[in-house]
Formats: C-alpha cells, sequence, structure tokens
C-alpha cells in the first residue's frame, strides 16, 4: 500500500475537479467572451434584415389583420403574423413570431427584421445568466471549484518548476494583470 502523500491527493484533487468542471469551463468561458463584446454583436440572435416592396391598395391606413396578413404574405410566411400597429397615418409595424415588418404606407416600401437564435451562443448565454431557482447554486459550486482548481494547481509541480520558483513568478504576473487594470480603472 502507497503511503499518504498531500502531493498525490493533490493531484488527484485537481485532475478529478478538472474533469468535473470542465463543460462548466467551456459554458462560462464563450459565454464571457460573448458578453464581453456586446457593443460589436448580439451573441444571442442573429437579426437578418431585408428591403422589401409590397403591393398596397390605396386606403391602407387601418387595415384589418385579414388583410395586413395578405401585405406579410407578399415577403414572408403570413402564418407568423402576431399583430400589427399603426404608429401614424403614413407606417405600419406588423410583428410577427420572430421579427417586424416596418411598411411606409404611400410607397409599399418597408424593412422586415428576422431574428433567429445564435447557435451555441444563445444556450450559453441563457445558463451565463442563471436561469431558473437552482442554477445559481450549481454557478456557485463551479466558482468554488475554480477556486479550488486554482490553488490545487500552484502545487502540481514539485522542484524549480514548481511554486517555488517559476510558479511563483508566474503567479506573481498573473496577479499583476488585474492589480494593474484596478489601479489604473476603479
Amino acid at each position: 500500500m502507497k503511503k499518504f502523500s498531500l502531493f498525490r491527493l493533490n493531484r488527484a484533487l485537481h485532475r478529478d475537479l478538472g474533469y468535473l468542471l470542465f463543460a462548466l469551463s467551456v459554458v462560462y468561458g464563450l459565454s464571457g467572451i460573448a458578453l464581453n463584446h456586446l457593443d460589436s454583436w448580439n451573441p444571442n440572435y442573429i437579426v437578418i434584415t431585408k428591403d422589401v416592396k409590397v403591393s398596397l391598395p390605396q386606403k391602407a391606413y387601418g387595415a384589418s389583420p385579414e388583410i395586413v396578413k395578405e401585405w406579410l404574405g407578399q415577403v414572408d410566411d403570413a402564418d407568423r403574423y402576431k399583430q400589427h400597429i399603426f404608429p401614424d397615418s403614413t407606417s405600419v409595424k406588423i410583428y410577427t413570431k420572430d421579427g417586424t415588418l416596418w411598411l411606409d404606407l404611400t410607397t409599399g416600401e418597408g424593412t422586415l427584421d428576422i431574428s433567429r437564435r445564435r447557435p451555441v451562443f444563445n444556450q450559453v448565454n441563457f445558463l451565463h445568466y442563471n436561469p431558473g431557482k437552482w442554477w445559481p447554486w450549481v454557478a456557485d459550486a463551479f466558482a468554488g471549484g475554480l477556486i479550488i482548481l486554482a490553488i490545487s494547481g500552484l502545487f502540481m509541480v514539485k522542484g524549480k518548476n514548481g511554486f517555488k520558483w517559476r510558479g511563483f513568478i508566474l503567479a506573481t504576473i498573473g496577479l499583476a494583470v488585474p492589480a494593474i487594470f484596478l489601479l489604473l480603472f476603479y
């Protein structure tokens, strides 16, 4: 039987916790990257915008839902109609199951916007926002696991490449990055 070793226990804990937290690390890593760039793109939805032209009757303002569905049917699936409004006498906004159609009632020209869920990013962002009653506990357990991984990782290697020399220098550099940002921007 092997002698008890704190070093072996640490390595086993680090290894097994790393395997256990692999998927959540990918989820939070992808969603973190996506959320860092909200000013550049919408990570949850792909919005497709098309310029359209619809044939309208002379008196289009105040049209019934059945007539508006016909207009929608000229550029999209009329079955996706939800409702419509006339914000003024020269335009109509038609709401669909996954978008909107704006029409100029004088020209029949308009813009069709259709939004589709962005694959992968929509799902990981959903999880990142802590949905439901129990997910925050999963997220807290994951955060705790990351802390354990970080600390146990410091002691994974012995000797000059371990924490006593090289590891200490690299950990200090890693600590300096958030410290410098806090000093400069907080």
